[in-house]
């Protein structure tokens, strides 16, 4: 029996099996890994802004030359963003960043606010 090579979500919008993760990707490399992976037959870009390259991932997206269409690219929402009021600036940035007008996926990262309680606490979790 074949693997799926897509997985069908609740909304009826088709997920690929396998994504291509950018979490680590180092500064000056995550461009280039993220057309190499287009290229190479990947349709699945996984990102979030706390992995700070989302730029570099949307001009990797660009630079494939892969319709933005063929693409199911996934963000998430960082800890410190899940107040109402503060989701959909972060939504925007994150569109911003990625040079997008859409996202097909927008995940808690986690799914456990957390509250500021420091100036110290926020720089070692944002």
């Amino acid at each position: 029996m074949p693997l799926p090579t897509h997985f069908t979500l609740n909304t009826g919008a088709q997920i690929p099996a396998v994504g291509f993760g950018t979490w680590q990707a180092k500064p000056g490399e995550v461009e280039r890994a993220v057309e190499t992976a287009l290229k190479a037959g990947y349709r699945h870009i996984d990102c979030a802004a706390i992995y700070r390259n989302e730029a570099e991932v949307g001009d990797g997206i660009t630079r494939s030359g892969i319709p933005r269409s063929d693409i199911f690219l996934t963000g998430k929402l960082w800890n410190t963003k899940h107040a109402p009021e503060d989701v959909e600036a972060a939504l925007d940035k994150s569109l911003q960043d990625l040079g997008v007008e859409y996202l097909d996926l927008f995940l808690m990262h986690w799914p456990v606010y957390v509250h500021i309680l420091s100036r110290r606490t926020h720089n070692v979790l944002t």
